[in-house]
């Protein structure tokens, strides 16, 4: 990895969980400074986000699977297991209101987050493993988010799981792929949306999760405590569950550290995108997707901290 991307990383990790906790506690302070952003701009805020990952992308980082196919199989299979059957059992053990035990479930199904790379960095863990696994879960969310989805949140509420498959192939894989084309097909384009494309995507999460914080704000109140108990539930099981897996298939520390913040990082714009539109009867189910992604982002970048330092 060249210098600079490792500077554009570094520079995205060190803003990211700080802007999105400051968005989401000014939403809870004052909601109307972001409810603004509602709607459709969600759904294109994500979008653009997805497009400058596939930006990134370049068609020899596919070539990557068949290097490491052991370790990254086992990340997917990770990733799609661990995480939706810890969503489906933190949500029964809590007894969760249905709305937000669906949020949950979906955001649990979700691939894993984007910002998974940069916190992979900053542990000194296996960066190129950990692009190559967001991408391969990533790709496999159109088929995997609503197939589980549909499985383990059916029990709630009835689950569209056509629509989740459209909705995700609308605003993930369609951008994403635009995004690798973009990258070999206009270079200068590439060249001028790597600095600032970290950048926008931060702060277009951080508006995605305080819109729907602040739409949610009294909820948030009378339910925080048992929200946030299970959506730090989620994601520290993700983190320590992915870690003890890969030790026990044989993993060195770094693969190990890598598996453990793909699976514990999940794409909460995404989970919150599809609670937003194919859950739009019942608007709490987005709530522990906006959650999640201030949770994911703190836990991951002090675990991240942990392991700089040697631990």
């Amino acid at each position: 990895m060249s210098g600079h991307m490792r500077r554009l990383l570094l520079a995205s990790a060190d803003w990211f969980p700080a802007w999105v906790l400051t968005a989401a506690l000014l939403a809870l302070w004052q909601p109307s400074l972001f409810t603004w952003f509602s709607g459709p701009w969600i759904v294109w805020g994500l979008a653009v986000v997805m497009l400058g990952m596939g930006i990134t992308l370049d068609v020899r980082d596919f070539a990557s699977v068949l290097r490491m196919p052991r370790t990254v199989a086992l990340g997917f299979a990770a990733q799609y297991t661990i995480m939706p059957l810890l969503g489906w059992s933190v949500a029964k053990m809590l007894a969760l209101p249905p709305p937000f035990a669906v949020g949950l479930i979906l955001v649990a199904c979700c691939p894993g987050g984007t910002a998974s790379n940069v916190v992979t960095y900053l542990a000194r863990a296996n960066v190129a493993l950990s692009v190559v696994m967001t991408m391969c879960s990533t790709l496999a969310a159109v088929i995997m988010t609503p197939l589980l989805t549909g499985w383990l949140a059916g029990a709630y509420v009835p689950v569209d799981a056509l629509g989740i498959f459209i909705t995700t192939a609308q605003v993930v894989l369609a951008p994403l792929l635009l995004g690798l084309l973009l990258h070999h097909k206009a270079p200068r384009l590439t060249e001028f949306m790597l600095p600032v494309g970290p950048i926008i995507s931060v702060l277009l999460i951080s508006l995605i999760v305080a819109s729907i914080i602040g739409q949610n704000a009294n909820a948030i109140f009378n339910h925080g405590p048992q929200l946030l108990l299970a959506v730090t539930l989620l994601h520290s099981g993700g983190f320590v569950l992915g870690y003890a897996l890969a030790r026990v298939m044989g993993c060195d520390l770094a693969t190990a550290r890598t598996v453990s913040i793909e699976v514990g990082m999940q794409n909460s714009g995404l989970g919150a995108v599809l609670a937003k539109t194919r859950f739009a009867a019942e608007p709490l189910t987005a709530v522990p997707s906006a959650l999640s992604s201030v949770c994911h982002s703190l836990l991951g970048s002090l675990l991240a901290a942990w392991w700089r330092r040697g631990a």
